[in-house]
């Protein structure tokens, strides 16, 4: 199952430094050993609340994928480029089933709420 990496992103001033340049530069090539793809870039359309900056959206083959890259030796080495020079908000989430649906989950919850009582 897929795993996605969601960075919320703020650049100071809007522009990268030439640290972040630097960081921009090198990521790619400490992402491929481990599958990761760029999925979605940029700044996003927001239609409710707020979302001050940018979207990073990348896929890994699996969590174990994501991890691996996050704490190799690689990307350590580049990671405060990014960190010293920008904002971040960075999560890992699985990606779902082919047969998920938000229906089915709601059913699940229900089911658990009702186990309870």
């Amino acid at each position: 199952m897929s795993t996605y990496l969601i960075n919320h992103l703020r650049i100071p001033g809007g522009v990268p430094n030439e640290q972040g340049l630097t960081y921009l530069e090198h990521v790619e090539e400490t992402a491929r050993p481990f599958g990761g793809r760029w999925l979605a870039q940029g700044e996003g359309e927001v239609v409710e609340g707020a979302w001050p900056g940018t979207v990073v959206l990348m896929e890994f083959p699996s969590m174990e994928d994501a991890r691996n890259w996050y704490d190799s030796p690689a990307y350590r080495a580049i990671r405060p480029l990014r960190t010293d020079n920008s904002i971040s908000d960075l999560i890992l989430v699985d990606g779902v089933g082919p047969d998920y649906t938000v229906a089915g989950f709601a059913q699940d919850v229900r089911a658990a709420i009702a186990s309870r009582s």
